[in-house]
């Protein structure tokens, strides 16, 4: 399975790491392929580190501002001209999604993959990793748009919100009919 997380770049406490690399090792041990934004820092760092320690597969989706930041072991490194085409390509290239805690360019791809679910633009699991609680907010007030009426179809078909690593993966795998 190819897996795009969108996340931070920064450098982040371990109450965000810690859950980063358990499902960065779920995602190697797995045998499946993270397809993420590219970068050699932060959390995305971790992420890539944590996948290629246990085996899986690198595939990097970085942008021509950012290139000189790109990993340079990647499995595949695709630099494109802009944030649009990049977040375009993180979908195009995943069968399932996963965000994780970033700040505003995180936030931007986790609505925009979002409202293209919404409008049947694509039908990828999507994930919500909110560790640490990070994503309490935006739950409650996706659930306050779910119950008032603002979006065409349930919560639960359009994102599923998981507390761990783990979580996401089962969800994940049993999307997939993977056992």
């Amino acid at each position: 399975m190819h897996i795009s997380v969108f996340c931070s770049a920064a450098d982040l406490d371990d109450c965000y790491t810690t859950p980063a690399r358990e499902f960065a090792e779920l995602i190697g041990k797995g045998g499946h392929t993270l397809v993420w934004g590219g970068s050699e820092s932060g959390l995305m760092k971790v992420m890539a580190d944590g996948v290629q320690a246990h085996g899986g597969r690198l595939v990097g989706i970085s942008v021509e501002f950012l290139a000189a930041k790109a990993r340079k072991n990647a499995d595949e490194m695709v630099i494109t001209k802009d944030l649009a085409e990049r977040k375009a390509q993180l979908l195009a290239r995943a069968d399932a999604i996963v965000i994780m805690v970033g700040g505003t360019g995180t936030l931007d791809e986790a609505t925009e993959i979002l409202e293209l679910k919404k409008h049947g633009m694509h039908s990828k699991p999507v994930v919500l990793l909110n560790a640490a609680g990070f994503y309490d907010g935006l739950k409650q007030q996706f659930q306050r748009m779910d119950a008032e009426g603002f979006l065409p179809l349930p919560l639960a078909d359009l994102v599923f919100f998981a507390e761990d690593g783990v979580g996401a993966m089962a969800y994940l795998e049993e999307s997939a009919g993977i056992q």
